[in-house]
């Protein structure tokens, strides 16, 4: 039941900004902590941005800091990624992802995912 719904992905031009979303439903929105990883073709999905267990902080992964932000509606139980000046190495499906636990960076430690959203940027 519990469903994560992910939109806002597209095709953008080098240093054009786009807003994914994360909406969920069939859990208690405050009860889980969120977070943003990408992949490409051949590659493991890779940690992008996340909230600490708390809520109260943010991490990046250095590549994407200072141009992408991490919020969330908890009214709306929607999940953002803010992503500004776009490169072509961002490139990539962006997968919102619900954890329980303290660690952020590694894929295995969330529990569910949406079914991603393809970002492609172009020069």
């Amino acid at each position: 039941q519990v469903q994560l719904v992910e939109s806002g992905g597209g095709l953008v031009q080098a240093g054009g900004s786009l807003r994914l979303s994360c909406a969920a439903s069939g859990l208690t929105f405050s009860r889980y902590a969120w977070g943003w990883f990408r992949q490409t073709l051949g590659k493991e999905r890779e940690f992008v941005a996340a909230f600490s267990w708390s809520g109260l902080s943010t991490y990046y992964h250095d590549s994407v800091k200072g141009r992408f932000t991490i919020s969330r509606d908890n009214a709306e139980n929607t999940v953002y990624l803010q992503m500004n000046s776009l490169n072509a190495e961002d490139t990539g499906i962006y997968y919102c992802g619900a954890r329980r636990g303290v660690p952020y960076v590694d894929s295995a430690d969330y529990m569910y995912w949406g079914q991603g959203t393809q970002v492609t940027v172009s020069s």
